[in-house]
């Protein structure tokens, strides 16, 4: 039991501890559970530190205690599930700051549809953002390397985070942000925490540098893992690059600075059917050489979701159900023609002059054309355009809210390889899911960078089930590591994949990670039981039950 009436003496923001709240936060879009001692709502940094040396005096009384940061609670990977201490940052720290040239401030518990708001009105965007954007905070976009749709041409969250406030486990606050050499030299001297933590991950990236280096993964994305590799590139040393993907596990992070991209004005969206998977490979390949922003995929099983559900669909684009219903006709011919097609693929090309972007999408369409089979349409309107968007980005929400007795269950939802595997992968991984009939599930994702989000239904009150969701993970990760991909593009490890890490990096990578963790953060005070320190028996004490 946490002394509350001792941490109130320097703690000024709001301790919760009623059921209603410890429930709430007991859960976040994962298929774990964990409920904590206390929700707290710190209002300014100083809060946070108080709450960092609160618990280091804690943990070094013996108590079993930690501090896991959460702001939007859309993680799938358990990352912002706690059974000590949750820190809450919505309701205060939630600031977003003026646009300066290309960068702005903005604190972690800011929802990234704020964010949005105030980037857009200056035509500017952070355009990381993933599928979730309406609901996701930019704190964790930070801590888990969040990408989406637009990665294919801009990359992932660690490559627009310009500087980052951190908290550490000395209890002070620092600046993160990327150092020349002759700035390291001086960090690494100074006689301080924050001197000797430098000097300590300076000197585990330099002995093991060509080992690092090996280990990063080529697939065009990744969250597994930390990002070692990223620190160092013989100019900078970036501890940003450390911070982002981390979960939370080395510090907590007060603010961000983010760099802003100019909006595209102008967009054009190819829609492509396929009614077999036998040339994916191909008409992906096909379609990246015309230089698409964006190259998006769902299944068959998700656009029968959306003609399922479609009032949820037309609630979420603002539009009457009959007129929806019209949009659909096109899909609802093809049902009748042959059935619906087993994957939609949707390019956007976007840019600043219009008739440039349309060259581009017709010249795409062609060339699918000419070369496949497949049906392609170029959509016509925007409220057209909307529709496809909203059924991709709206798939998991849909199965979340409609599940009936099984639950959407994210276990290997965002698995990647290189699209020039997908003809030989495909097959093999549809191979593994035939061997699980009751596991009913969906596909989307990112077709440009062959990161596949597939959730399927699972009854988690079954043991039998449960016990099918570990088969199933080990099966899919050992294919991936087959095929030198990544268990995680964007989504991170948490403690869904933790237990896994060692499978994709083996154990000597593994060893400094567990020594990276141990530099920031000795005490085990952040995030515990999440990336390098997940376990499959926490895994199976915490996966839900119902």
């Amino acid at each position: 039991m946490l002394d509350v009436e001792k941490l109130k003496q320097t703690f000024k923001g709001e301790i919760l501890s009623d059921e209603v709240t410890r429930q709430h936060f007991s859960r976040d879009a994962s298929i774990f559970e964990a409920t904590p001692e206390l929700v707290v709502q710190p209002t300014n940094t100083e809060d946070i530190k108080a709450l960092v040396n609160f618990t280091t005096t804690e943990k070094q009384a013996g108590k079993d205690v930690s501090l896991t940061a959460r702001v939007g609670g859309t993680d799938m990977t358990g990352g912002s599930i706690s059974e000590s201490i949750i820190i809450d940052f919505t309701k205060h720290l939630n600031q977003i700051g003026k646009i300066e040239g290309h960068t702005i401030q903005v604190e972690p518990g800011a929802y990234y549809r704020d964010l949005e708001k105030v980037t857009h009105a200056q035509n500017l965007e952070m355009p990381s953002y993933p599928a979730s954007k309406s609901i996701c905070g930019v704190g964790g976009m930070v801590a888990n390397n969040a990408g989406g749709e637009k990665s294919l041409a801009y990359g992932q969250t660690v490559d627009w985070v310009e500087s980052l406030d951190v908290i550490l486990s000395d209890g002070n606050l620092y600046t993160v942000k990327p150092l020349t050499e002759a700035e390291l030299t001086k960090k690494i001297n100074e006689p301080t925490f924050e001197g000797q933590t430098y000097k300590k991950i300076w000197h585990l990236i330099s002995s093991n540098f060509e080992a690092i280096k090996k280990a990063e993964p080529t697939t065009s994305k990744n969250s597994a893992g930390y990002f070692l590799w990223k620190v160092w590139d013989g100019k900078h040393f970036d501890l940003t690059k450390l911070f982002v993907g981390s979960q939370g596990t080395l510090g907590i992070i007060t603010n961000i600075s983010f760099r802003l991209a100019p909006v595209e004005p102008n967009s054009e969206l190819l829609v492509i059917f396929l009614t077999d998977l036998k040339d994916l490979g191909n008409i992906v390949g096909r379609v990246k050489n015309h230089r698409p922003q964006s190259f998006e995929l769902y299944d068959d099983h998700t656009l029968k979701l959306a003609l399922r559900f479609l009032p949820d669909i037309a609630k979420k684009m603002g539009a009457g159900i009959f007129k929806l219903m019209w949009q659909f006709l096109p899909e609802a011919l093809m049902s009748l023609r042959g059935g619906l097609p087993k994957l939609v693929l949707l390019a956007e090309f976007a840019g600043q002059d219009k008739t440039e972007v349309t060259k581009k999408a017709r010249e795409a369409e062609e060339d699918i054309r000419k070369n496949f089979s497949a049906e392609t349409h170029i959509t016509k309107t925007e409220q057209e355009t909307e529709k496809y968007w909203t059924v991709r980005r709206e798939s998991f929400n849909l199965l979340r809210q409609h599940a009936h007795g099984k639950i959407s269950s994210p276990f290997v939802e965002d698995i990647i390889v290189h699209t020039d595997q997908l003809p030989s992968f495909m097959p093999r991984l549809n191979a593994i899911f035939a061997r699980y009939p009751s596991f009913e599930y969906t596909i989307a994702g990112h077709a440009g960078d062959a990161n596949f989000h597939i959730i399927p239904f699972v009854d988690l009150s079954k043991q039998h089930e449960r016990d099918m969701v570990e088969r199933l993970s080990a099966e899919v990760y050992a294919l991936i590591v087959e095929y030198h991909g990544s268990f995680t593009a964007e989504h991170n490890d948490g403690v869904v994949r933790g237990p896994y890490l060692e499978k994709m990096f083996g154990p000597d990578i593994m060893e400094l990670f567990r020594q990276t963790k141990k530099i920031f953060d000795p005490l085990n005070i952040f995030n515990p039981h999440k990336k390098v320190d997940a376990t499959m028996d926490y895994y199976e004490k915490h996966i839900r039950r119902k």
